[in-house]
């Protein structure tokens, strides 16, 4: 079975807590994970998620890496076309301007499930072999 990993990233506090926004992320993607394994089984491709933690150092540092996103390596908004923003966030990530994803038009502070899904759509048609068949004689 071909794997497509998936590597979702946030910040969590030094008392294990992460922002409403993340951990909303974090339950669409996990349905989205759940409906991908029924659907690329057939084709052989295994979604792998993989989570990682930002400590607060690292993410006053760099803000936007937190509820990040790649999907077979590439960042989850190359699949989609879309681009990378931000806005105010909660108090978990204090003053800082989290990360935001435009997607046609449309800009999200939790990534929306049908986005995960699509990306990873897009990422497992990589996957698929396609090489040439030989010719009917």
């Amino acid at each position: 079975m071909k794997s497509l990993p998936i590597i979702w990233q946030r910040l969590v506090s030094q008392d294990g807590k992460t922002c409403d926004r993340c951990y909303a992320t974090y339950q669409e993607m996990q349905r989205a994970v759940n409906k991908l394994k029924d659907a690329l089984r057939p084709l052989d491709i295994e979604p792998r998620l993989e989570i990682r933690e930002i400590d607060e150092k690292s993410f006053k540092a760099a803000p936007s890496e937190s509820n990040r996103v790649w999907i077979a390596g590439r960042p989850m908004e190359e699949w989609l076309g879309a681009t990378v923003g931000s806005s105010r966030c909660c108090s978990v990530c204090g003053i800082s301007d989290c990360r935001t994803v435009k997607v046609e038009g449309a800009t999200f502070e939790v990534i929306p499930e049908k986005h995960f899904i699509k990306a990873a759509l897009i990422a497992s048609s990589q996957l698929l072999d396609l090489t040439p068949e030989a010719p009917l004689r």
